[in-house]
C-alpha cells in the first residue's frame, strides 16, 4: 500500500519505518532534514513536501505536534491533493475538537478519516507495540486497523469521532496522577526508613500495586529498568505529560467534569517543566518530592 507519513518526530520515525519494514511503500515527509534521512535508512521514500507525499498515496499517516498543525496541513497538503476514498489516519494527541473538526471536514470532502492517537513511548514507537486508540466509523476502524497493526501490539475502536483523542486524554491524565502518588509514596517510604527495593516488592503486589510503580518505577535500581535508571533520559518527557494533562484540563472544563486529581497533577507539572531545561523523563518529578533535582531543576520546586 502507499502510504503518506508526515511528520517524522521520536515517535514517527519509528512509526513509519515500522511501516516500511512490513512492506508498505511509505513516502515520508518532514521539516527536518535529519528526520528525513533516518527515514530513508529505515526504507522510506523521501518526499519533497507534505503536498508530494500525499499526491497518489491510499492512506495518510500524520503525527503532528498540535491540532493546529494537524488541521493546517490537512487544509493545505491534505484535502487539495488527496484521492477520493483516501483514508487518514491521525497518529497525533490533539484536543478532542480539533479531531472531530478535522473528521468532520474529510468526511465532506470523500475522505475517510479517523483519528488514532497512541499510548507507549519511543521505545514502543520504535519496537511497533504501541497501543492505537482509534475513534471515527466502523468503516474507518476496519480499514485503520491493519496499518495499525503493523506498528503497534493493540488497537482499539474507542467510538465516534473524537473518540480516540478523548480515551488517550483521560488515559494520560490517570498516568499522570498515579506517577505523582507513586513517587510521593516512594519519597515517604525512603523517609520512613523502608528500604525501596523491599517497599516495591511488598507493592507491587498488595493493593496499592500501578503500572506506574510496577513497570515505570520512578527509582533507579527498583524494579524493571526504567529511564529512571538513565538519568530520567528517554522514555516520556515531563513535557509531553504536561501537554496531555492541558488537554485534559480543557476537556473537562467543556464537558463540566470535576477533575480534582487531574488539575493538582497538571499544576505540578507545570512547575517541574518550567524548572527543568533539560527534558527529563515525566517521572523525575520524584526529585522534587525527594527534596533534590536533576540538574538544572529549580531547588524552589522542592520547598
Amino acid at each position: 500500500m502507499k502510504i503518506a507519513f508526515i511528520g517524522l518526530g521520536n515517535m514517527g520515525g519509528g512509526m513509519a519505518a515500522n511501516l516500511a519494514k512490513a512492506g508498505h511503500d511509505v513516502r515520508a515527509f518532514d521539516l527536518s532534514e535529519e528526520a528525513l534521512t533516518r527515514a530513508v535508512e529505515a526504507g522510506c521514500t523521501r518526499a519533497a513536501s507534505a503536498a508530494e507525499a500525499v499526491t497518489g498515496a491510499e492512506a495518510v499517516v500524520t503525527m503532528l505536534p498540535a491540532g493546529k498543525h494537524v488541521a493546517g496541513v490537512y487544509d493545505a497538503d491534505v484535502f487539495p491533493n488527496a484521492a477520493p476514498g483516501t483514508l487518514l489516519l491521525d497518529c497525533s494527541t490533539i484536543d478532542v475538537a480539533t479531531a472531530r473538526a478535522n473528521i468532520e471536514a474529510a468526511t465532506e470532502k470523500g475522505l475517510v478519516a479517523v483519528d488514532a492517537p497512541v499510548s507507549g513511548g519511543i521505545a514502543a514507537a520504535n519496537a511497533g507495540t504501541l497501543t492505537f486508540m482509534v475513534g471515527g466509523t466502523d468503516e474507518g476502524f476496519a480499514r485503520a486497523e491493519p496499518i495499525l497493526a503493523k506498528m503497534g501490539k493493540a488497537v482499539i475502536h474507542a467510538g465516534d469521532a473524537g473518540a480516540g483523542q478523548g480515551a488517550k486524554i483521560c488515559n494520560n491524565m490517570l498516568l499522570g496522577a498515579s506517577m505523582i502518588a507513586t513517587c510521593e509514596t516512594l519519597a515517604l517510604a525512603q523517609k520512613l526508613g523502608l528500604d525501596p527495593q523491599k517497599f516495591f516488592d511488598i507493592a507491587s503486589v498488595s493493593s496499592g500495586q500501578c503500572w506506574s510503580l510496577t513497570s515505570y518505577a520512578p527509582l533507579p535500581g527498583v524494579g524493571p529498568t526504567t529511564p529512571a535508571d538513565n538519568d530520567y533520559r528517554g522514555g516520556f518527557a515531563a513535557a509531553l505529560m504536561l501537554k496531555d494533562l492541558r488537554l485534559a484540563m480543557e476537556a473537562a472544563a467543556s464537558v463540566g467534569a470535576e477533575v480534582p486529581m487531574g488539575s493538582k497533577a497538571r499544576e505540578l507539572y507545570e512547575a517541574f517543566v518550567a524548572a527543568d531545561e533539560g527534558g527529563h523523563d515525566f517521572s523525575a518529578i520524584i526529585k522534587t518530592l525527594q527534596g533534590s533535582q536533576p540538574a538544572n531543576l529549580d531547588p524552589a520546586l522542592s520547598q
